[in-house]
């Protein structure tokens, strides 16, 4: 693999920001590795796009600052024509916002980030910062992938710092996150604006992560979205971000953030772009016959919450003016295979974990939790799924003696395993290593090792 520095294609410090993006864009058209060695502020006010087989290097005290509104600061070629690029490496890049922000454009809606791969293999981003990220678009957002690395981050501002769609085989490692909205979102399903394509998002590993504090929060450290849809049939009502599955192909209604309701009397037939059909903006989202869309074998560990957050993982489907994760009378689909290892709660967290969808095994290993640990709430639309949920805690501290370790809403079915707990002073202490079965339950938790579960 051959190496060119930027600089020698005039990629430098000081120049002006249109002939930044047409330097930078000719040395990365060469592919191999691509250096910008040369310390200082690089300007760009358009995307700039990378391929296959190539990597970008940023040596210290370098930093490239957006000059003006436009979309993605750095994006796939790939993405623009819905072909795999692979084999991609970026290291050292820190971004400047500069008070500006994603443009939204029609050319992949959905894809709203600074830096964006959508139809990638073999990704790895190391050594990246953005310390003043803006309202609205995402700082790292990668959807339709295999085999990525995001390693070694600090993002700070308001929006995601790293946003996922669909995809298998992930690792996020050594980030530290201040963020007004979540650090980390798995969105297998979500708004119709906030990810191209929606599918399953499995076998990733997210570890070493800091959420700090800040004085206004929204969101979770990790929101896991989950959803469902199906086939298109005539008089059908629909809303924004609903998904519609007709002849092979996915399409998501492009609406207002609001309730209004739409019906559908002929259904959507377009592979391309956004066409209004009996007044509804139907968007093509992707060739796919799969019905819902959730996460699965994901591990969490070593993780530091030091946040005031009502909750800091939730798994959700949504029912609001954004979203319905669910079309009425479909199954939800489960969250499946969710570990949490060595996670501490450093600042005040109400609950660990809340989810309202249906979901299998969440292990809970080895950490210290706040008084209220897991609650299983139910969606505020749709049918009970009637899935039992398996909860085993090994091995953690609890904060304070008053509080509940799981809560149960009437309509769930979980059960508890707690084995021995790593004791502390003020903690309460709990060793029972048989398995409770429950749908609801009226006992708040207590240093007795029976009475560990409340009901909401």
């Amino acid at each position: 693999m051959h190496q060119e520095n930027a600089a020698e294609f005039g990629f430098l410090p000081g120049a002006a920001p249109g002939k930044n993006v047409r330097a930078l864009q000719e040395a990365l058209d060469r592919t191999g590795t691509v250096r910008v060695t040369t310390p200082g502020v690089y300007d760009l006010d358009g995307t700039v796009l990378i391929g296959s087989d190539t990597a970008l290097e940023c040596g210290a005290g370098v930093y490239f600052r957006r000059a003006g509104s436009f979309c993605h600061l750095l994006l796939n070629k790939g993405a623009l024509r819905r072909s795999y690029d692979h084999g991609i490496r970026i290291s050292g890049l820190k971004v400047i916002c500069n008070g500006n922000d994603v443009h939204y454009t029609a050319e992949i809606p959905g894809l709203c980030s600074h830096i964006s791969f959508f139809y990638v293999k073999d990704l790895v981003i190391r050594d990246f910062e953005c310390l003043d990220l803006e309202k609205r678009g995402f700082c790292i957002q990668v959807c339709t992938f295999e085999n990525i690395l995001l390693e070694n981050l600090h993002i700070e501002g308001f929006k995601d710092g790293v946003h996922l769609g669909p995809g298998r085989r992930f690792a996020i490692r050594h980030g530290v996150f201040r963020t007004y909205d979540d650090p980390i979102a798995l969105n297998a399903y979500d708004y119709s604006n906030s990810n191209p394509q929606f599918g399953w998002i499995e076998d990733g590993v997210i570890e070493d992560c800091y959420d700090l504090d800040q004085p206004a929060t929204t969101g979770f450290f990790c929101r896991l979205l989950s959803g469902a849809w199906r086939e298109w049939f005539v008089g059908m009502k629909v809303r924004n971000s609903d998904l519609v599955a007709h002849g092979g192909r996915l399409y998501s209604v492009k609406g207002e953030p609001d309730f209004t309701e739409y019906t559908s009397l002929n259904p959507p037939e377009h592979a391309d772009g956004i066409v209004v059909t009996d007044g509804i903006p139907w968007r093509f989202v992707q060739q796919d016959r799969g019905r819902d869309a959730s996460i699965r074998n994901v591990h969490f560990r070593d993780i530091f919450l030091r946040k005031r957050r009502e909750l800091a993982f939730c798994m959700l489907l949504e029912f609001n003016q954004y979203a319905r994760s669910v079309y009425p009378g479909v199954k939800a689909p489960a969250v499946e295979n969710i570990t949490l290892e060595n996670i501490s709660v450093e600042a005040g967290v109400e609950w660990l974990l809340e989810s309202n969808t249906p979901c299998g095994n969440i292990r809970i290993l080895n950490s210290r939790l706040p008084a209220r640990a897991v609650r299983l709430s139910e969606p505020r639309e749709g049918e009970p799924d009637g899935k039992r949920t398996s909860v085993p805690i090994s091995g953690c501290a609890v904060l304070a003696s008053g509080g509940t370790l799981l809560a149960c809403s009437r309509n769930r079915r979980a059960a508890l395993q707690v084995a021995a707990s790593m004791p502390e002073e003020d903690s309460a202490v709990f060793e029972l290593s048989e398995t409770v079965d429950l749908k609801s339950c009226d006992v708040p938790i207590r240093r007795t090792p029976a009475e560990m579960i409340g009901r909401v």
